[in-house]
């Protein structure tokens, strides 16, 4: 069979994208091919699970327009489908002086962006919402949120297939190849064809894009991030979302505290390098992702430019002790025996060769096919809007309004 069009990867975005070509397009042949045995298994099924407000991208940037817009579908779509989700809030604390021009220069960020209900708060009102938290000036953002986007993606998936959309699962992409007027696709079990194809690899986005010619930049470089929990006993420490102000000499946003529909509170997570594309562990090694990273020059300039911030995290990944002294700045009475060790995730961080790193979501598209060549976070807040951003430029560039008719 020859189908309308074929989407790679069963992460959120794919099934966001998926579902919303469906819902615009009902009688489409569509087909999602998922290397893994589930849905939502890498970055969608290890993320912290906050649903972001969109304060910190540029504004108007795509992450900042899609955050924005996909936060608001995103409960919508959530109270629709009675998902749970907690509206906890986030304060950005700021402990020392010398953070408070980079605070006001997020709340002016987060103005421009338009997010509701903004303000800042003192010492005695970063207490008043969090009670173990210690600071001179914050901003508090009501409009955070969390939820399980295991569940979220999954229910995406129940829409696909409601739609008469097909879900493939246990079928990896190894070769795209466009053969008079169609695009082959080479899986682990089995040929597929497609008249035109979407892929949202994630963390393997990059090498889908260059088996159909893509071009070499931006790369995938995977960086670990491991998470410590609070003991049940000491839930009672964080009530939202506690973030830094994050540091312009670190390109992450550093270690906070993430309360979980579950009930847990997750404490992290830290930045290392992973030792392969998929490996959530420290000893998880796969000698051809390394090697590719290590050689790579945008990753070697990275690391040379941010190298004593890069051995501190690497430093804390080792000694808990230092991890939770991290954390002490903003809950003082937080201790190292009041934590557990906690799961992980790997953020695909986007580069280029010179060693910038892509701020960014990156679409690129060729003959009868297209890439989402960088979708991290606040690519799961996101989702919705993505998926019709997608489905916009697919209208587009495939004619998707006849491709039915012409099968």
């Amino acid at each position: 069979m020859t189908y309308d069009i074929a989407i790679v990867g069963g992460g959120i975005v794919g099934l966001a994208t998926a579902r919303e070509l469906l819902m615009r397009h009902p009688h489409l042949k569509l087909v999602l091919l998922e290397k893994e045995e589930l849905l939502a298994t890498h970055q969608t099924g290890h993320n912290s699970g906050v649903i972001h407000s969109g304060i910190y991208y540029k504004p108007g940037s795509l992450k900042a327009k899609l955050c924005v817009e996909g936060r608001r579908a995103l409960w919508a779509y959530c109270d629709a489908k009675g998902i749970p989700y907690r509206s906890v809030g986030k304060l950005i604390v700021a402990t020392e002086e010398r953070e408070l021009p980079l605070l006001q220069g997020l709340f002016d960020r987060g103005v421009a962006n338009g997010i509701e209900s903004l303000e800042i708060v003192d010492a005695a009102g970063i207490r008043e919402r969090e009670p173990h938290c210690r600071g001179i000036k914050a901003i508090f953002l009501p409009v955070t949120g969390i939820v399980d986007y295991g569940e979220v993606a999954r229910s995406y998936g129940d829409d696909v297939r409601a739609m008469g959309g097909e879900i493939v699962t246990g079928r990896e992409v190894r070769g795209i190849e466009r053969r008079g007027g169609a695009v082959a696709l080479a899986t682990t079990h089995g040929d597929y064809q497609a008249r035109y194809v979407i892929t949202c690899g994630g963390l393997q986005s990059d090498r889908l894009a260059r088996m159909t010619g893509g071009k070499s930049d931006p790369k995938i470089v995977p960086f670990r991030g491991d998470y410590l929990i609070l003991k049940p006993e000491k839930r009672y420490l964080v009530k939202g979302n506690i973030y830094p102000v994050p540091d312009p000499n670190f390109p992450f946003l550093g270690v906070h505290f993430t309360p979980r529909m579950n009930g847990d509170i997750w404490l992290g997570p830290n930045a290392v390098l992973a030792f392969a594309r998929e490996g959530y562990s420290f000893t998880t090694i796969n000698p051809g992702d390394l090697l590719e990273t290590l050689t790579y020059p945008g990753f070697i300039k990275l690391a040379s430019k941010y190298f004593s911030t890069g051995m501190g995290e690497m430093y804390r990944d080792v000694l808990r002790s230092a991890y939770v002294k991290a954390l002490q700045r903003y809950i003082p009475e937080l201790q190292v025996s009041d934590t557990l060790s906690g799961p992980s995730g790997v953020r695909a961080q986007a580069m280029m060769a010179d060693g910038t790193q892509v701020d960014d979501f990156v679409f690129e598209g060729d003959e009868g096919t297209m890439h989402v060549r960088n979708a991290p976070s606040p690519a799961a807040t996101s989702s919705l809007a993505i998926g019709k951003y997608i489905s916009d430029d697919a209208d587009e560039r495939f004619q998707l309004g006849t491709a039915a008719a012409a099968v």
